[in-house]
């Protein structure tokens, strides 16, 4: 697993598109965050990240199946899928091995934001004047969201040859699983709707960004990351046959 870990974190820094992804992902969020009139934290008076935290979402709508939508849409188009099939490596092995490293590429463009946190951290007033257990949570509620989403990229790029519909399948179904299915619950009422929303991703998410981590939350989200790999599995067990 780790070989394959290694082989596509390497793969991915090694190619333009990988500056030009993460650099757009921070660009959107610094421009949103620090100069956007209408979303601008210095314009708002109050030292919170909750902007960021609703925004970065539908980010990762583009971010994360720009990541994924090579990870096995590549071998199928080059004809290294049945070479890597049968490496000695296990099938969970290569899923998990191409998942982390998409975890990992998020991670590490993720990582610069922390300086908002601590700019407002200084900034406020007085200093130190933020929530600093809501923005924990709500970071870690974005982590478990972008499990959830490159969970969804990888299973639909080992569906099909073309990075491009890959991409775009992967943005929908994301954008459906995070906040069209709270949209949709809106056309009910009662617990037909509670039912619907609790489906979808956006109720969990702006659960942790409160600061308390309710393990059904967290349980749940992950829970759909597992359905999406096994998914996966699946999907490569059809191809290995």
């Amino acid at each position: 697993m780790w070989s394959i870990f290694r082989k596509e974190v390497a793969s991915f820094f090694n190619s333009l598109i990988a500056y030009i992804v993460i650099g757009v992902f921070l660009l959107l969020n610094g421009w949103l965050f620090w100069i956007y009139p209408e979303t601008s934290i210095l314009d708002y008076g109050y030292a919170e990240m909750d902007t960021f935290f609703q925004l970065c979402p539908f980010i990762l709508l583009f971010f994360i199946p720009a990541v994924t939508m090579r990870t096995f849409s590549e071998e199928l188009r080059s004809g290294t899928m049945e070479y890597l099939l049968t490496r000695p490596v296990s099938l969970w092995g290569i899923i998990l091995g191409k998942y982390l490293s998409c975890l990992l590429i998020f991670c590490l463009a993720l990582l610069p934001t922390l300086i908002y946190y601590f700019s407002l951290y200084v900034l406020g007033n007085p200093a130190g004047n933020i929530d600093s257990a809501a923005v924990a949570g709500s970071y870690f509620g974005l982590m478990l969201l972008a499990g959830v989403y490159a969970a969804i990229g990888v299973f639909l790029s080992s569906l099909t040859k073309n990075q491009v519909v890959a991409f775009l399948v992967s943005a929908l179904v994301c954008y459906v699983v995070f906040v069209g299915l709270d949209q949709f619950s809106q056309l009910f009422s009662g617990s037909v709707q509670y039912l619907i929303a609790q489906v979808g991703l956006s109720i969990h998410y702006n659960s942790l960004g409160k600061g308390v981590l309710d393990s059904r939350d967290i349980i749940y989200m992950g829970s759909v990351s597992v359905l999406f790999l096994l998914l996966t599995y699946q999907s490569l067990n059809n191809i290995r046959k």
